[in-house]
């Protein structure tokens, strides 16, 4: 069952951002169906993995335009992914260890974190790109 559908009230107006912001909703339902199925450890924490992956790349080409373009809250937003990717790195620590099973709270945070950061902290660059010429 998908946690993620994607809606135009997720549009941030840039297409490449907004594309990346679907994959990682792909990934978290891609996640979240592995977890509620039952499979494996090592199959759920691969899926982690190329969540935590695919974040970081988006977390790089949104920062890569933010700075490219002179965005005034650059370094806060920076910051924001920084801590996010913190948090992510020790989510997956622990289900590599075998401390902490990728369960229904962990699906919730990572729902709310991503729905929050998009429709918070990123709505705000989206005019601001557009304004730029970046669509």
């Amino acid at each position: 069952m998908a946690l993620f559908r994607w809606d135009n009230s997720y549009s941030v107006g840039v297409a490449e951002i907004d594309q990346q912001h679907q994959q990682l909703m792909a990934l978290i339902n891609e996640l979240n169906d592995a977890m509620s199925q039952g499979k494996g450890r090592q199959a759920v924490g691969e899926i982690l993995g190329k969540l935590i992956s695919y974040t970081a790349r988006h977390f790089s080409d949104e920062e890569r335009l933010l700075s490219q373009h002179g965005y005034p809250e650059y370094e806060g937003h920076k910051a924001k992914h920084a801590k996010m990717v913190d948090k992510v790195k020790a989510l997956q620590k622990d289900v590599d260890s075998g401390k902490l099973t990728v369960s229904a709270d962990v699906m919730k945070f990572l729902q709310d974190w991503l729905s929050k950061h998009i429709k918070g902290t990123d709505m705000k660059y989206g005019s601001f790109l557009n304004g730029k010429g970046v669509h």
